[in-house]
């Protein structure tokens, strides 16, 4: 019996003000890289939880998601180490809320608003293809109510027996 291939679930804030995205750079062991706030998902949350706290920790500040952009998925091999990993981004919008008093994650060096332009002209920094990907998506309407989504309580830690 063969095992079950599994991604890697991640989730991604598509925060845009005034024409600006807010965006992270951060500290990756291929070099330093520009994403969205994201990350993976954690056991016993949902996908809108993941995203809220993946801002506040890579960020500093609250976010509140209002929509599902899309659902992404991509092969990364890291040139360093020479291992593949297959990623299944949900990508959100939302409103930023306000700053939080906290130290940004481990490997977070700071956050900065960037123009479309200032993100075109940096890809080749990206953390990956989806970070355009999905502000492509972001600018052209793509947006999907969150009732979309559901999580049972099961995946949240309530193991009840089932009735």
């Amino acid at each position: 019996m063969s095992a079950i291939w599994k991604p890697s679930v991640t989730v991604a804030a598509i925060i845009e003000r005034d024409q600006q995205f807010f965006m992270i750079e951060e500290e990756t062991p291929d070099g330093i890289r520009i994403n969205q706030p994201a990350g993976h998902l954690d056991p016993n949350e949902s996908l809108e939880q993941a995203v809220i706290r993946e801002t506040l920790e890579e960020t500093a500040h609250a976010f509140t998601p209002t929509g599902l952009i899309g659902t992404y998925m991509s092969r990364f091999i890291s040139p360093t180490k020479g291992e593949a990993v297959t990623y299944l981004r949900f990508a959100f919008s939302g409103e930023l809320g306000a700053a939080q008093d906290r130290p940004l994650d481990t490997g977070i060096l700071r956050t900065v608003w960037m123009s479309y332009a200032d993100l075109l002209a940096s890809q080749d920094r990206h953390r990956s293809p989806l970070v355009m990907q999905c502000i492509n998506d972001y600018l052209q309407g793509q947006h999907a109510p969150l009732s979309l989504l559901f999580t049972h309580p099961s995946a949240l830690g309530n193991l009840e027996p089932q009735k």
